[in-house]
């Protein structure tokens, strides 16, 4: 494989790389692209500290490397055993992050004792460059000034920072504002979620596919600047494959990657790259090498793809991941249909499961968002 894009040394079938557990589903914030749909209280069936120990012992049991885990929401600071929980998985070996939302409950006090506890990273969620566009997501003014400071207090407490910025047709060219807000911030990943109108998603725009090509092929130009991720555009990976091959040489540009290219120059001019490349995009998707655990204890492929797999509360985790048919038949990237199917890069994208259910209803159909034609 290519160095433009990372592989796992470990057997996808058999252990995964990350596993995201949705702690609770309880947010003060009413995101207007949340795939949750959070509540404002917490639900009586969330997983107990108990329950949550258990799983989170499960996945230790993997052995070294352990899967890396993210606690996730609506908002994991919600839960008052949240550095219980933290602590609980790091003394087991696990690497423990958080991706809370910005409320008053994330204060600089709860970071460090998050990091005493044994965090390693947190994510934060900037969708516009100004607090117009990002406040008017997220819809409670002034979470644009304070999720700033909450990413200074982030770097303060000595812990990683990731930036999670999600595009849609409506804030697509305020990407290079946000990559300018993320290149000051000294961020160690910047990921970038491509849209699946699920939950509260499902009353945006999203991007069609050839809108998505040109922003993937422009994240590509800027990754000398940051480490970039996408979510649920796995086709990144094809991209970076393809530049190089092509020795980085640029393909056709197109309108709107033009204009991403005239912001990105007019906001951060000929700044160099990083001394040191940002690794580049890691080869995992929807249930292979990644699942994710709702606050019920429900099992699915990827938050974005509402297709339950088990749940912990008959089986362990690790019985699920390894035995699902829906994750087997996901892992086998020979029964995608379509041109997926056909795709001589199919092994190392798959494509985005989530976009192709939520647009056909079949999971394993072609990504109605990737305009590549296989040869």
């Amino acid at each position: 494989m290519s160095h433009a894009v990372r592989t796992l040394h470990t057997d996808v079938t058999l252990r995964p790389f990350l596993v995201i557990w949705e702690v609770t589903r309880a947010c003060q914030l009413a995101c207007r692209h949340c795939r949750a749909d959070a509540q404002h209280h917490r639900n009586p069936g969330e997983l107990t500290t108990e329950q949550g120990k258990a799983l989170l012992d499960d996945l230790a049991s993997y052995g070294p490397p352990h899967p890396m885990v993210v606690l996730t929401g609506g908002d994991p600071f919600e839960r008052p055993d949240l550095a219980e929980l933290v602590a609980y998985g790091s003394a087991a070996g696990l690497h423990m992050s958080l991706s809370p939302s910005v409320t008053p409950r994330l204060t600089l006090d709860a970071l460090v004792a998050l990091r005493a506890a044994g965090a390693h990273a947190v994510s934060l969620s900037l969708d516009g460059a100004a607090a117009a566009v990002h406040d008017a997501i997220r819809g409670i003014p002034g979470v644009f000034d304070a999720t700033l400071a909450a990413a200074r207090s982030v770097r303060s407490a000595g812990l990683r920072l990731q930036v999670n910025t999600t595009v849609t047709r409506a804030t697509v060219l305020d990407l290079p504002g946000v990559l300018a807000r993320v290149v000051d911030l000294d961020v160690a990943l910047w990921s970038v979620f491509f849209l699946v109108p699920t939950g509260r998603g499902g009353a945006l725009q999203p991007l069609g596919a050839d809108e998505v090509e040109e922003v993937l092929h422009w994240l590509h130009d800027v990754s000398d600047l940051v480490a970039v991720k996408t979510t649920e555009a796995p086709h990144f990976r094809r991209v970076a494959l393809q530049r190089a091959e092509l020795h980085d040489a640029a393909p056709t540009v197109g309108p709107l990657r033009a204009e991403l290219l005239r912001r990105t120059v007019e906001l951060l001019g000929d700044r160099p790259p990083r001394s040191h490349r940002p690794r580049p995009p890691l080869a995992v998707n929807a249930g292979s090498g990644f699942a994710f655990v709702d606050h019920l204890g429900q099992v699915y492929p990827s938050g974005f793809l509402p297709l339950v797999a088990g749940t912990v509360h008959a089986q362990p985790f690790s019985t699920i991941y390894r035995d699902s048919p829906l994750l087997q038949a996901l892992r086998d990237r020979d029964r995608l249909g379509g041109r997926c199917g056909r795709c001589e890069f199919r092994w190392v994208c798959g494509g985005s499961r989530s976009h192709a259910y939520a647009v056909t209803g079949d999971p394993l159909a072609a990504d109605p968002t990737c305009a590549y034609a296989p040869a």
